[in-house]
């Protein structure tokens, strides 16, 4: 592939490989889950499993590694993590203070499940074959979601995208009260808020497939797939280009820049459930996406290609995740999400991007 040697095209050729890349992943399960479904899959078990699953982080991080990038996929790891952890929450608590339950389970889950990859961090290196156990630990984890899920009143983990092509045969849930009789889950404000009418993903952009047949469906996904791959081609190329222009690492660029822009729809994802009186969706899609990113994620990453871990990743990226996490925790854990928490939030991504650049 020819690279733009001007920084503007590069920016330009970046900002359409990121887009192409989201894009495609919608129409990707747009067209599974109708293919899915039409095939007898259940609706529900599609939508828990895609809340659990950051498609593009995973084909970015993927094309990444394979172009030999392990630290640029590594950065959208941490930083993909901490942007959920801090922006997505924190906005969601500055813009609708929320009140939520959230089962103790997911709490420890939340805690505990960074902990296999940092332990095997700790030797500057992650293996292919410890890649490959990081990722094979996903699967329990995201089994016990589901089975948790499907036998709990109150849904945590539900993929937006899969909600709207199809239907899902576990219904609607009750809202967990408080001993008085009060709704636990209920924003601190009635009104409107700075959140009404965000819209940040590109569903909107993405054609209809319900008149089609599943076949067709797996066709399109399979395009969907190519389109992903030559996007995500172009992302990686692109911000190569841009790191190596701007004098910064692959790891700072893609903790910062590359998935600051990738996760701009996880803020529609987290601040629209609140603002619609479904908090407990928000909290899901933190929880879901976290586990994913420190097992799976990281796993197939270091399955293509070994990544370096020590220097920046232990003194910097673990330490502000593992902060983000506890702060995150502790809030949820009481149970309100304000707007001095979303602040504190807030502040520790913008320290974090300050720290990648010192």
């Amino acid at each position: 592939m020819v690279v733009p040697s001007s920084t503007v095209a590069l920016v330009a050729l970046f900002l359409f490989g990121v887009v192409l890349v989201i894009w495609c992943v919608e129409v990707f399960i747009e067209a599974v889950a109708r293919s899915a479904v039409s095939l007898g899959l259940s609706g529900f078990f599609l939508a828990v499993v895609l809340a659990g699953i950051d498609l593009e982080n995973a084909v970015l991080g993927v094309a990444a590694a394979f172009v030999s990038l392990p630290d640029l996929a590594l950065g959208t790891v941490f930083g993909e993590s901490l942007f959920v952890l801090a922006v997505a929450l924190g906005l969601a608590g500055l813009l609708v203070p929320f009140r939520t339950a959230v089962p103790r389970a997911y709490l420890l889950m939340l805690v505990l499940v960074p902990l296999p990859a940092f332990a095997l961090s700790l030797d500057g290196r992650l293996t292919p074959l410890e890649g490959a156990g990081l990722l094979v630990l996903f699967v329990p984890l995201l089994a016990y979601i589901f089975r948790r899920e499907r036998r709990t009143e109150t849904t945590f983990l539900l993929s937006a995208e899969v909600q709207e092509a199809v239907p899902l045969e576990g219904g609607a849930e009750p809202r967990p009260e408080t001993p008085d009789g009060g709704d636990l889950t209920a924003p601190e404000s009635d009104g409107q808020t700075a959140a009404d009418g965000w819209d940040l993903d590109l569903d909107e952009f993405v054609p209809a497939f319900e008149d089609r047949s599943g076949l067709f469906n797996l066709g399109v996904a399979a395009l969907a797939v190519v389109g992903m791959t030559i996007g995500s081609g172009i992302t990686v190329v692109s911000a190569e280009g841009l790191f190596l222009a701007l004098g910064i690492s692959g790891l700072a660029f893609g903790a910062t820049v590359l998935s600051f822009i990738a996760s701009l729809e996880e803020l529609a994802l987290t601040v629209e459930p609140v603002r619609r009186n479904r908090p407990e969706l928000a909290v899901g899609n933190v929880i879901g996406s976290t586990v994913f990113y420190v097992t799976a994620n990281v796993g197939i990453v270091a399955a293509v290609h070994p990544i370096e871990t020590g220097g920046d990743v232990l003194t910097i990226h673990w330490p502000f995740l593992g902060v983000c996490l506890l702060v995150a925790t502790a809030m949820l854990a009481r149970g309100r999400v304000g707007r001095v928490g979303g602040l504190l939030l807030c502040g520790l991504y913008a320290a974090y991007w300050v720290a990648n650049y010192l």
